[in-house]
């Protein structure tokens, strides 16, 4: 069990009250959105840690995490809300839905493209790397609860 509780994942725009069985916003089954607050610490750490996989998976194929630390300085340093307990490619995903437009060097942040020739604009990338999580997301659902 973890040492101190597991904060929700929401983030204020959910889709599962108008049917979708993946939520838009956090990518949780409607379920486990239905039935959060009944969850032990145990099992939201496990939703957490699914997400936490799939974004690491899509985020690792635009961006490489070079250096961790001046990751989490730099977050901290602009006062981004991220959750330190969650995987580094969270981090990465709340700096892009923070600030994509205002980031000019990505190395400031620990942080480089995969691919150096892609010139993916970071607001983009960052739409790119919503979309891959939900359809990830939902390819999950459907593979393993339907």
């Amino acid at each position: 069990m973890s040492l101190s509780p597991v904060k929700t994942p929401c983030v204020g725009v959910c889709s599962t009250g108008i049917g979708d069985t993946v939520c838009r916003g956090c990518k949780r089954f409607s379920h486990e959105v239905i039935a959060w607050n009944s969850y032990s610490e145990d099992e939201r750490a496990a939703v957490l840690a699914r997400l936490d996989t799939l974004l690491a998976q899509i985020v690792s194929r635009w961006v490489l995490i070079e250096n961790v630390d001046l990751l989490r300085t730099q977050m901290l340093r602009q006062q981004l809300v991220f959750n330190a307990a969650r995987h580094p490619a969270s981090w990465v995903f709340e700096l892009l839905k923070a600030g994509a437009s205002q980031i000019d060097d990505l190395s400031v942040f620990g942080l480089c493209l995969q691919n150096k020739r892609n010139k993916q604009a970071l607001q983009g990338l960052r739409v790119i790397i919503e979309k891959e999580f939900y359809a990830l997301s939902l390819a999950h659902f459907e593979r393993y609860f339907l």
